[in-house]
């Protein structure tokens, strides 16, 4: 899979979370987007819920997303954003970002926001992340564990063991991908 996809903010809002995925993006299996607002979005969130994390700590984050991963910040997408129809109209600056950045995929919890009906005429597809995270597995089960591994190793404060990874991971909201990787924990 070589099709861009996008992350919406509430899959980046939870650190666990968005880490893998950080990680994941990294494998060159799929091409992650996402756009200022997105990171506006998840980082007012964050800093609603945790005001105890400095605003600089979540600036430096969201740097290190962007020149982590090679061309993820979408722009110029807003002239789309009042064409578009969604339930919650907030959520079209999302849906403008993958049909600028011709993304076949858009990774939320949110699945109820972008009806498959106002999403088929772009040919973008709205996945949970668990699903996400599992068919990447099908694709590539060796690069998906690498990259669990190497996540859970960049873990020191404190360090989790396989068990307490996978425990992470399921509090994310990822049963199936936890299943799959109990399978081969020994590899992460």
């Amino acid at each position: 899979m070589t099709s861009s996809v996008v992350y919406d903010a509430c899959v980046l809002y939870p650190p666990p979370l968005r880490d893998f995925l950080m990680q994941l993006a990294l494998t060159d299996l799929f091409r992650a987007k996402w756009t200022d607002a997105i990171h506006d979005e998840w980082m007012h969130n964050r800093q609603a819920a945790r005001p105890d994390i400095k605003p600089e700590e979540l600036q430096r984050t969201r740097q290190l997303m962007d020149s982590g991963v090679r061309d993820a910040l979408v722009t110029g997408y807003e002239f789309l954003i009042p064409t578009l129809s969604l339930p919650d109209e907030n959520d079209r600056h999302v849906l403008a970002a993958a049909i600028h950045s011709q993304a076949s995929v858009i990774v939320t919890f949110n699945l109820k926001d972008f009806p498959e009906e106002s999403l088929a005429q772009y040919h973008i597809k709205v996945t949970h992340p668990d699903d996400f995270i599992s068919y990447l597995y099908h694709i590539n089960a060796a690069k998906v564990l690498q990259a669990a591994a190497t996540h859970r190793h960049r873990l020191t404060n404190p360090k989790k063991t396989v068990e307490e990874y996978l425990d992470t991971l399921l509090k994310q909201g990822l049963p199936q991908t936890v299943n799959l990787l109990r399978e081969m924990a020994t590899a992460i």
